[in-house]
């Protein structure tokens, strides 16, 4: 099994900044793809940022170029550094991965941004 642990969410002030983290442990050789997706209250999950063991990334277009999105492929951890945050950044925000076509989710962190 795959086991992701987020960290890193909390109350932020709009144009702040935070940093999430995600570690994946458990079975997690052959990793293809590890990134973020957020629920906004009352609203879908939608994809945040995500990238590649190889280092593709993929953005919202929401958050270009106030997110910038890495991953450590020797610790299995992917980060998520987001500035100049507004008040619609508030989600909950949840890590994935993807390995051998399936995904695995991790229990999300809440992200709150007051203006």
């Amino acid at each position: 099994q795959v086991r992701l642990v987020e960290s890193g969410g909390g109350l932020v002030q709009a144009g702040g900044s935070l940093t999430l983290s995600c570690a994946a442990s458990g079975s997690i050789l052959l990793i293809n793809t590890m990134g973020w997706y957020r629920q906004p209250p009352g609203k879908s999950r939608e994809l945040v940022a995500d990238i590649t063991t190889g280092g593709i990334t993929k953005y919202a277009d929401s958050v270009k170029g106030r997110a910038t999105i890495s991953i450590d492929n020797t610790k299995y951890t992917v980060s998520l550094q987001m500035n100049s945050l507004k008040p619609d950044d508030t989600a909950v925000y949840f890590c994935y991965l993807e390995r051998l076509r399936r995904d695995y989710w991790g229990q999300g962190t809440q992200v709150t941004v007051s203006s």
